[in-house]
């Protein structure tokens, strides 16, 4: 039994008459006999009771017109989602992100951008460090993730820089030494001050870029920065930086978080290494439309990726 058998029945059915069904599907009347004849064989019962003015339906063709008719609507419907989730216009988004990398206001454009445009796309969020978004990625567990500095480079994985942005370290309030500023404007502060102080970094294995960077950078003012704590967060950085348990170099778009209590201030040495990339991670041959569409999205929001 195929599908147009069924579109045939029905014809023949809405018609009560044979040739009216076959004009109707622009064919000829005996072929459509012979295919209504074929399919009661299959069935094993007659569909209709032929008569000289037409065909009336059996009480199993009522009953098989209901059926028929049911599963023709679940194919046009099928096709239909299929030819949505074909187009990237239907199905599941799995994003995930480290703390750091939220803060930045691109993140959100992005992804409000994404939901305007393909509104029947499921979304899931994760938050994980860089560590965990990287295998993440590589088992498929996520399409795709928004980090700061790669951790390592997989081979599959692809990473786009979609900004970069200024590093800048984070003291608490009342930090010696400080130079005075105007109130809407950042002091600026030099590594060499930082010499003595504990550092509260991420932890080592989560943000491997940025760590690498400010202990190298730290180096070429001349020391090594004694580094009391690692956690896991960038959010938790600042937390302890603003509890006085050290001093830290965050993003530039983390400036928002406790403002109260900590001191955000540009670094004296101009270093092009110390800068926070936000990074768009993600499988390079996967081609599922929702991520092509997505990557899209962020490339047009972004103003195009570089490539980390």
């Amino acid at each position: 039994m195929e599908l147009r058998h069924l579109r045939y029945f029905i014809a023949v059915a809405e018609e009560g008459h044979f040739t009216r069904a076959a004009e109707r599907l622009h064919m000829q009347q005996p072929p459509l006999s012979q295919q209504i004849r074929a399919l009661e064989a299959e069935l094993g019962f007659p569909l209709f009771l032929r008569h000289a003015k037409g065909a009336a339906l059996t009480a199993g063709g009522e009953a098989f017109l209901v059926e028929a008719r049911a599963v023709l609507a679940g194919v046009d419907a099928g096709v239909v989602r299929a030819g949505l989730a074909a187009r990237g216009a239907q199905g599941l988004l799995r994003l995930g992100f480290t703390s750091s990398a939220a803060a930045h206001d691109l993140l959100p454009r992005i992804v409000r951008a994404y939901r305007a445009a393909w509104p029947a796309v499921m979304l899931e969020f994760r938050e994980e460090n860089a560590s965990e978004l990287t295998r993440a990625l590589e088992s498929g567990d996520l399409h795709a993730g928004f980090l700061r500095q790669p951790v390592r480079h997989p081979y599959g994985i692809r990473y786009d820089v979609l900004a970069e942005e200024e590093l800048l370290l984070v003291v608490p309030t009342g930090f010696p030494g400080l130079p005075p500023c105007k109130p809407a404007k950042l002091p600026t502060l030099s590594l060499e001050a930082l010499r003595e102080q504990s550092f509260v970094l991420l932890r080592h294995s989560g943000s491997l870029g940025m760590y690498a960077s400010l202990v190298a950078a730290c180096g070429r003012a001349g020391f090594t920065p004694h580094v009391a704590v690692e956690v896991e967060r960038m959010l938790t950085v600042i937390s302890l930086v603003a509890a006085g348990a050290g001093v830290s170099a965050v993003p530039a778009s983390m400036t928002g978080f406790h403002a109260r209590n900590v001191v955000y201030c540009r670094i004296a040495e101009r270093d092009r290494s110390l800068t926070a990339p936000l990074t768009l991670a993600y499988r390079e041959h996967d081609d599922a439309p929702t991520l092509r569409n997505f990557l899209a999205e962020a490339a047009h929001i972004a103003g195009g990726p570089g490539q980390a």
